[in-house]
C-alpha cells in the first residue's frame, strides 16, 4: 500500500504567509484548520506513542522491598511501585491506556478497603499469604495465581503469612478511565469490609469451568469467578499441548474466561496464559491493542518492534498497539509460560480490533479482524 501523504486524498496544503496569518486569526478564537493536522491525527496505521519496554524483576525487586521501610501501607493507601512507559509517564501508563505496578505487603499487613471506576487485576509473583476481599468475598491466592477486581467493587488486600512479604502485579485500566473523564473513587465507610461466606466461594461455585450452577442468577458484566489458581491453569496448558500444536504466533495459549459467557473476565481487559514448549520460537504477528506480559515460568526472549528483550521469571515487558512481536523459549528441556493482559475487549467492542501475521516475503496477511 502506498503511504505517501503527498497524494490526492491526503492533506497536502503548502504554507504561505497569507495562510500563516489566517492560522493566527483562527488561533485567537481557539480554532484551527484541520488540514494542518489531519495527516497526524488520521495516520495510515496505528503509530502509538508507547515504546517497547522491559522491566527486569531482579532489578526492581530490591527497590520494591525497600518501600516496606520507607512508607506505611496506611499512608500510601497501596504500597506500589508503578511501571511507566518512557513516553507515557504523563498518563501513568505502562503501554497505551493500561497501567501496571508491583504492590508489596509485609507479613501480617492489611490494606484498607476502597472502590474505584477503574477495573483491576492481580498476578501474584511471590508470597504465601496473599488475600483479597472483593465485595465481601475473601480470596486466598498464591504465586502465579490470577485474580480480578471488577470496577466499582469494594476491595482490600493483605498478607496473612509471617514468613515474608507478598508481591503481586497490579493491572488496571486507569489511563483509559481518565482519558474518558470517568473516574470515581470511594473509601469504604467502615474502612474494612466484613467477610461474607467461606473463603474462595466464587472458586468453589464456578471453578469447575465446564459446569454452571442450575438456576444461576448471575447477570453482571464481569466474571463471577474472581480467582484463577495456577495449578489447574498450568495443567490445562499441558493437556492442550498433548492434543494441539497451538498457535504459530503464541504457542499454546488460553484466555482466562468468564464461566457464564465464555468471554473475557472484564469488559475492558482480558488476560491470557501461554505455554512455549522447550526450544519453541513463535512467528511474528501484530494486533490493534496494547499488551503487558509477565514471565510466569522459565526464561527466553521476545522481539518487539525490532527490539529484543531477554526475560526470566518475574520480568515484565509491554507490546504497544500494532507492534510486531514474537517469542522464544531459551530452554531445550523445560517449558516457559507467559501471563499477559490487554485491552482487546475494548478494541473488539468498538470494532477496532485486527491482527496480521508477518510473512517471509515481507508481505502482510490478515489473520483476524
Amino acid at each position: 500500500m502506498d503511504f505517501d501523504d503527498d497524494r490526492l486524498g491526503r492533506a497536502r496544503v503548502r504554507d504561505t504567509a497569507e495562510l500563516d496569518a489566517y492560522y493566527d486569526e483562527l488561533a485567537g478564537l481557539d480554532a484551527g484548520a484541520l488540514w494542518t493536522v489531519a495527516n497526524k491525527i488520521e495516520p495510515w496505521y496505528p503509530r502509538p506513542e508507547s515504546v517497547p519496554t522491559h522491566w527486569p524483576y531482579a532489578k526492581l525487586r530490591p527497590l520494591v522491598t525497600k518501600a516496606l521501610d520507607l512508607v506505611s501501607g496506611d499512608d500510601a493507601g497501596r504500597r506500589v511501585v508503578a511501571l511507566y512507559n518512557p513516553e507515557r509517564r504523563d498518563l501513568a501508563a505502562a503501554v497505551g491506556l493500561l497501567y501496571t505496578g508491583l504492590q508489596i505487603m509485609g507479613p501480617g499487613e492489611s490494606m484498607t478497603a476502597h472502590r474505584h471506576q477503574a477495573a483491576a487485576l492481580r498476578f501474584v509473583l511471590e508470597g504465601t499469604g496473599a488475600w483479597t476481599i472483593v465485595d465481601g468475598q475473601k480470596l486466598s491466592v498464591g504465586p502465579r495465581d490470577f485474580a480480578i477486581t471488577p470496577n466499582w467493587t469494594w476491595h482490600e488486600h493483605g498478607n496473612e503469612a509471617d514468613d515474608g512479604p507478598v508481591i503481586w502485579q497490579d493491572g488496571l485500566d486507569i489511563p483509559l478511565v481518565n482519558a474518558l473523564d470517568a473516574p470515581f473513587y470511594e473509601v469504604h465507610p467502615d474502612i474494612y469490609q466484613k467477610q461474607e461466606g467461606v473463603v474462595n466461594s466464587s472458586l468453589l461455585v464456578y471453578g469447575a469451568g465446564q459446569l454452571r450452577p442450575v438456576g444461576d442468577p448471575w447477570h453482571k458484566n464481569h466474571s463471577p469467578l474472581l480467582a484463577y489458581p495456577w495449578e489447574p491453569t498450568y495443567e490445562a496448558l499441558l493437556k492442550a499441548a498433548k492434543a494441539t500444536d497451538g498457535s504459530p504466533y503464541d504457542g499454546v495459549i488460553m484466555e482466562y474466561a468468564n464461566p457464564v459467557t465464555g468471554g473475557s473476565v472484564m469488559p475492558t481487559m482480558s488476560a491470557h496464559m501461554q505455554l512455549l514448549r522447550a526450544g519453541e520460537a513463535t512467528l511474528a504477528h501484530r494486533q490493534v491493542g496494547s499488551k503487558i506480559y509477565t514471565v510466569a515460568k522459565g526464561s527466553g526472549s521476545s522481539v518487539v518492534a525490532g527490539k529484543r528483550f531477554q526475560w526470566t521469571e518475574g520480568d515484565i515487558f509491554c507490546v504497544p498497539s500494532w507492534a510486531w512481536h514474537e517469542h522464544a523459549n531459551a530452554s531445550r528441556s523445560e517449558d516457559a509460560c507467559l501471563f499477559s493482559f490487554n485491552d482487546f475487549p475494548v478494541m473488539r467492542s468498538l470494532g477496532f480490533f485486527r491482527e496480521e501475521c508477518y510473512t517471509d516475503n515481507d508481505g502482510h496477511q490478515e489473520v483476524a479482524a
